[in-house]
């Protein structure tokens, strides 16, 4: 690398100058604090990990995004984290004994190979909260609520709610006698919504005539709340744990309704973000005229199986720096007191007594600027036998 390019940073890492680092850390303590209101307690998983912790109970979705390398005192295969939850539910199954519902949030960068949905970044400030040991809709609902104030926090109200529930294609797949590659194929395609293959390859596999048309609806089941309805006529013939899961999700949508009356809901029966790992409802939210999800997260159960202690478990996670990219989040102008050096034991009290106050005050050196250049409006001075703040 030569001289003129020391500068650069590796695509997809950013690095933060003052005004939105201090934006992104009063935004951070924000989120903490209304975290601890919520009865959420702080944890901080490390950045780099055994890879086996990494990626247990999240499928593949996680292995590209991982950077790996060799632990050189273990031998181990390690990995920078690229998401928290593994660490979280590891967390849940070790540290914490009681077997009472156990709420824990986290706020740190991770780590991905490639970019990820938001901003192209690869370094995102993941924020997230869990809900371990509850299997019941009032958590799931919690755990949406939760999101929604998140984003509040960040300047984020007027967003759209996508819910779904992964028992409901996973049940009629079972139903339809699909193996594991086929399921995988039509999976794909139903992401996609492309019609013509969807019915091409129910026409091939030459499938149950009322499963085949089933799995054929979801693609166009999706619209506000009133969709469950046709959801319901659409998928009357399907197995009990097809018939729980709509059941389970109208549930949710109806108390939503009434908790969160100006957040609009969206069902869409066909979205499966995170089928891999997910059992139970899922959700994101959206901004208008954003394709991509900016919050997202569902149930998860037993995804601590790994570690010894399987659980109800269900959360969401976001990125808080592409958070306040979107968001309106006012930041303190107020500017800083300049203050002269000097030895005298009363300058310097007065000093630490303004900065215990919360003033920000910066001290002259012999290579200072003017006070304007510090970003100073007002001047401490010695003036009536004491030392006094003046505006400049």
């Amino acid at each position: 690398m030569n001289n003129n390019e020391a500068w650069l940073l590796p695509e997809g890492i950013e690095e933060l100058l003052p005004e939105q680092a201090q934006q992104l850390e009063a935004v951070r303590r924000d989120l903490i604090d209304q975290m601890h209101c919520w009865g959420y307690q702080l944890v901080m998983p490390p950045f780099i990990d055994y890879l086996d912790t990494l990626l247990t109970g999240m499928g593949n979705d996680l292995t590209l995004q991982t950077f790996t390398l060799t632990d050189q005192v273990s031998g181990r295969q390690m990995g920078i984290r690229a998401d928290m939850t593994p660490q979280v539910a590891r967390l849940d199954a070790h540290q914490f004994k009681n077997d009472a519902p156990n709420r824990l949030c986290y706020l740190g960068t991770v780590l991905r190979t490639r970019p990820g949905d938001l901003a192209g970044s690869r370094s995102p400030m993941q924020c997230g909260a869990e809900l371990y040991g509850s299997s019941s809709i009032e958590s799931d609902i919690e755990i949406i609520r939760l999101m929604l104030a998140t984003l509040n926090v960040t300047g984020i109200n007027d967003v759209y709610l996508d819910l779904a529930h992964v028992g409901i294609y996973r049940g009629l797949a079972n139903q339809a006698g699909l193996d594991a590659a086929r399921e995988a194929k039509l999976f794909e395609v139903l992401q996609r919504k492309a019609v013509p293959e969807l019915e091409a390859l129910l026409d091939e596999w030459a499938l149950d005539k009322s499963t085949s048309s089933m799995l054929r609806a979801l693609v166009d089941l999706n619209g506000d709340i009133e969709v469950l309805d046709s959801a319901k006529k659409a998928l009357a013939a399907a197995d009990k744990i097809v018939l729980d899961a709509l059941d389970n999700l109208a549930d949710i949508a109806a108390q939503l309704q009434i908790l969160t009356p100006d957040t609009r809901l969206f069902i869409d029966l066909a979205e499966l973000r995170g089928y891999h790992y997910h059992n139970g409802v899922m959700f994101s939210a959206y901004l208008q005229g954003k394709g991509q999800a900016i919050a997202w997260g569902g149930r998860y159960d037993d995804i601590g199986k790994e570690f010894g202690r399987a659980r109800p478990a269900t959360g969401f996670s976001t990125d808080l720096k592409s958070l306040i990219e979107m968001g309106q989040v006012a930041i303190s102008n107020k500017m800083a007191i300049f203050a002269p050096s000097g030895n005298e034991v009363e300058l310097h009290a007065a000093i630490t007594e303004l900065r215990n106050a919360g003033e920000r005050v910066i001290v002259a050196l012999p290579e200072t600027g003017t006070p304007a250049e510090l970003g100073c409006d007002r001047t401490l001075v010695f003036k009536n036998e004491c030392w006094e703040v003046v505006t400049l």
